[in-house]
């Protein structure tokens, strides 16, 4: 079927104005400011955006699609999220990864939910491996799981900077480093290290001296969580703006004691200071457990990261003045040029029909994953297995 939709303010992320999209078999096909000349005979399903904005799907480049948890106990493990905890929060793509639990959840079952994800509609990719070394994999090595596993598309989360690391070495962490450089070059997948940044205070020590003492590219080095302390925030502009990094923002809900800067505020300031825009993203950890420990490396309390601070982190910046124009690449094409998702990420005709309908306030209206409507005057039509409308998310 062919859907038309009218009177839509684009973002691609660039602003188009009022426009009208045509998609058809999961493909955006035409964008105009007048509707295409059609067929009479053809089936046009045709939905009046009545203004809305139609930004690209949102990407989550780091979610724990099997669930996170387990620092305090297996009590703690929290279940994997249903998929509406992605689609009614606009995202339409997502990358999993496991955080400190990669003995009881491993890739196997990442990359099984990877797939289970995909036959939901939604698109998903993973990373092999977890916070520790030597990684847990499914083939033997990282290489081979990026080469021969079509969702894993790069390695990590590997822990650095962290009490619960396996506190590996520069020449562990240049290995891995390689092994993922390497794999991206043999099949065209992003081939990153995507590195979990605690709150030690060697900070962002080793990537420095991995790209001082090799030949490795900045692109593969992909650290998370910068945001969660100042010091290590200002670290991480220092390795964009000198080595060309790209990193990585997390969504969380701050409380006032939390050492580090919010999403919204880490990235006014790293607008402010000039930095490469196309070399911020920004993800969610949904679906991880947030625990806060003690000096003494015990667990205080405990919450759970949730896709939905992506959009409210863009609400918020507007609302500091930042232009959408400037702050959707973060987690929409920002994310998709770095991992490697051609298709994904924009709105322009060829790629993959993923939208989000919002109002003013990034309100969600209605969502198409690969063509299909998921959610609709912001009700969920499309439930992942085992989910009821009154699932949580």
């Amino acid at each position: 079927m062919f859907t038309l939709l009218l009177n839509a303010r684009i973002y691609a992320p660039q602003p188009l104005g009022m426009q009208c999209v045509l998609t058809c078999a999961g493909t955006i096909v035409y964008i105009g400011d007048q509707p295409p000349a059609l067929d009479p005979a053809l089936t046009v399903e045709t939905v009046d955006m009545q203004g809305l904005l139609l930004l690209p799907g949102l990407i989550d480049g780091h979610t724990h699609i099997t669930g996170g948890g387990g620092e305090s106990g297996p009590s703690s493990r929290v279940p994997a999220p249903f998929l509406g905890q992605f689609t009614r929060a606009g995202v339409t793509s997502v990358i999993g990864v496991l955080g400190t639990d990669d003995l009881t959840r491993n890739t196997q079952t990442l990359v099984t939910q990877a797939y289970g994800l995909r036959e939901q509609g939604l698109s998903a990719w993973c990373f092999t491996g977890g916070y520790h070394l030597p990684l847990t994999t499914l083939t033997g090595s990282a290489r081979s799981d990026i080469v021969n596993l079509d969702p894993v598309i790069g390695i990590g989360e590997v822990a650095i900077s962290d009490h619960r690391s396996s506190q590996p070495t520069l020449e562990e962490i240049l290995r891995l480093a390689s092994e993922a450089q390497v794999a991206g070059l043999m099949t065209g997948k992003a081939g990153v290290l995507h590195l979990h940044l605690g709150d030690g205070k060697r900070g962002l020590d080793l990537v420095r001296r991995s790209l001082e003492d090799s030949e490795l590219p900045a692109r593969v080095f992909h650290p998370t969580h910068v945001n969660r302390n100042k010091p290590l925030f200002e670290e991480s502009c220092k390795l964009v703006a000198e080595q060309g990094c790209y990193v990585d923002l997390t969504a969380y809900e701050m409380a006032q004691d939390d050492p580090g800067w919010s999403a919204a505020e880490a990235m006014l300031r790293y607008h402010a200071a000039g930095l490469p825009e196309t070399h911020l993203t920004m993800s969610s950890d949904g679906g991880g457990c947030l625990p806060c420990f003690n000096a003494q490396g015990e667990v205080e309390r405990l919450d759970v990261g949730s896709s939905q601070t992506l959009l409210e982190t863009l609400h918020c910046v507007q609302a500091e003045g930042l232009s959408l124009e400037q702050a959707l690449p973060a987690c929409t094409s920002n994310v998709a040029r770095l991992m490697r998702l051609h298709s994904k990420g924009r709105i322009a005709p060829g790629l993959d029909a993923d939208m989000i309908a919002v109002d003013d306030n990034l309100q969600v209206h209605h969502v198409m994953a690969r063509g299909r409507w998921h959610v609709r005057d912001g009700r969920q039509v499309v439930l992942g297995s085992y989910e009821t409308e009154s699932s949580p998310g």
